[in-house]
């Protein structure tokens, strides 16, 4: 039987890919049934199928997937990161359509904090990461991680909470609809009760089995409070600066 070489790097394969360069042992010269099938619908299937796939576990068994990526179980997620950015921007994007048709919710003398929450939303935002991730690393010591994988939990944690405010986002845009505006009006609400706990899910449903109820119980009030006393810090020290 002859022996196949990797058509990207000339190395020697024996299974479905060169275990050299990563390129598939199967690559073949280039149709248009090719190209349509795998090239071009194959690769935008398998993007949006690992991003939806993430988001899903975000929103549904947040601290269990931190776990899982923590644990190298990564192939089957989104770059985490790279997510972070787009669900950013989509949600700078909804809140600026928001305000555009609703400029009546921005209260009056408030331009100055209003430009510096537009200026510096993001810098506040990232800031969640280290603070769960310090705060976390000193308050659930027994689990034995280190400060790097605590952070990868306050971004899963992050994540969940930009999702929650693009659908907070979307809710309050349907709402602007006045026959609509009273039941969307209690989703607005829940949904930002939602983002105030989401960091409470997160750490419960990565630690349930670590820890009694009790003892899971006050390490996250603990980790609730240190949070806002340095969310606020960190707030007023950038406003004054800025």
């Amino acid at each position: 039987m002859k022996e196949k070489s990797c058509l990207n790097c000339g190395h020697k394969i024996s299974g479905e890919f060169c275990s050299h360069c990563g390129q598939k042992a199967d690559t073949a010269r280039i149709t248009p049934h090719s190209l349509i099938r795998s090239d071009i619908l194959g690769s935008i299937w398998h993007i949006e199928a690992r991003f939806f796939r993430t988001l899903k576990h975000v929103l549904f068994g947040p601290g269990r997937m931190a776990m899982d990526y923590i644990s190298g179980k990564r192939i089957k997620y989104y770059n985490l990161f790279s997510l972070l950015l787009i669900l950013f921007g989509f949600n700078v994007l909804t809140l600026h359509f928001y305000l555009d048709l609703n400029p009546a919710e921005i209260p009056e003398g408030s331009t100055n904090i209003m430009d510096f929450f537009s200026k510096y939303s993001k810098t506040i935002l990232f800031v969640i990461i280290p603070i769960l991730g310090v705060n976390a690393y000193f308050i659930f010591k027994r689990i034995k991680l280190n400060i790097a994988e605590h952070f990868i939990i306050g971004t899963v944690s992050l994540l969940g909470i930009l999702i929650l405010f693009l659908f907070n986002d979307m809710i309050s845009l349907i709402g602007l609809w006045k026959p609509a505006a009273e039941i969307f009006g209690i989703l607005d609400k829940a949904s930002f009760v939602l983002i105030i706990l989401f960091p409470a899910v997160t750490y419960w449903n990565a630690f349930k089995n670590s820890y009694s109820k009790p003892g899971l119980l006050w390490r996250v009030s603990v980790l609730y409070v240190l949070m806002g006393i340095e969310s606020i810090a960190v707030i007023t020290i950038l406003y004054n600066i800025f």
